[in-house]
């Protein structure tokens, strides 16, 4: 941005002032990767087989169904595998028969048809009940 200025000046002459104004930042030039801080996800298995857990306790979070929900075990929205009740961890190794009709299992295992196929499965086995019960009333 550029001013130009007239001043009048006893008879002498004319003077010309040009006022300019420079930029009051410098040019930023771009930079690659100066802040790498992704925080990791922590994604994996959080209780070990043989486990004691608490009912709601989260026992594995994953992006894709890597290990699959068994007995008394829920599955959230994120995949998140959590304990529905008390007791202890058992993971197994089971052999999974899908529907080979469907069109995703097809493209999903594909060239795997004669193949066996395993998954892993978190169970969560409850521990006995108490057998210490008073007798109120008989029937």
């Amino acid at each position: 941005m550029s001013f130009n200025i007239l001043l009048k000046t006893s008879e002498r002459g004319i003077f010309l002032k040009e006022l300019v104004r420079n930029a009051s930042k410098k040019t930023g030039g771009s930079t690659q990767n100066t802040n790498c801080k992704v925080k990791p996800k922590h994604r994996g298995w959080k209780v070990q087989d043989g486990h004691f857990v608490q009912a709601g306790h989260m026992l594995a979070t994953q992006r894709t169904t890597r290990f699959h929900p068994g007995l008394n075990v829920g599955l959230g929205v994120n995949g998140t595998l959590f304990a529905m009740e008390a007791g202890k961890v058992v993971v197994t190794c089971e052999k999974f028969d899908p529907n080979w009709d469907h069109t995703w299992v097809q493209r999903m295992y594909k060239g795997r048809y004669d193949q066996t196929i395993y998954k892993k499965y978190y169970n969560v086995i409850p521990e006995p009940q108490h057998q210490r019960f008073k007798l109120i009333d008989e029937v």
